[in-house]
């Protein structure tokens, strides 16, 4: 069992392409080219706290775009399950899959967990915001799902 090893600030951020809930190839780099990005890894699409974080990041887009930043979330997820979360919660933003967690790997976010007695691998629940120039600004690691898009538009505000 892997412990985990968050990228940190300052870090550079692994480029990544993969395939989003309409099977389109996104490139971290060129979203980059646009505007800053928060990468949010989440363990499983239509979950209840998963499920609670992705409506309110959707809830914040226009806030969120106000500070200059996009929302793509990463879950282990095939693409097909992304479709369906997407369009039963009206998402806003791509959810991209990352079956073999390699991505969340490289970002150091799959590791040892323990849930209901239950011990396995998997995605940690950790946000990171990335700057125009491919470096990480912030982890965000300290927050609960119901309150995770307060705690970054309170960053961004405050940047």
């Amino acid at each position: 069992m892997n412990t985990i090893n968050p990228l940190q600030t300052g870090d550079q951020a692994p480029t990544f392409s993969l395939q989003n809930q309409n099977d389109e190839t996104i490139a971290l780099a060129e979203l980059l080219k646009e505007q800053q990005v928060l990468v949010y890894f989440y363990p499983k699409a239509s979950t209840p706290g998963c499920t609670v974080q992705a409506e309110n990041l959707r809830d914040q887009k226009a806030e969120l775009a106000k500070f200059n930043t996009r929302v793509v979330g990463i879950s282990p997820d095939p693409v097909k399950k992304l479709k369906n979360f997407e369009s039963k919660k009206e998402l806003n933003f791509d959810l991209l899959s990352d079956e073999d967690h390699a991505i969340a790997e490289a970002f150091g976010v799959w590791g040892y967990k323990k849930f209901m007695g239950k011990e396995y691998d998997g995605i940690h629940r950790l946000s990171f915001l990335i700057g125009q120039d491919g470096k990480i600004k912030h982890l965000f690691d300290k927050f609960k799902t119901k309150d995770h898009h307060q705690v970054v538009l309170d960053y961004l505000a405050a940047e």
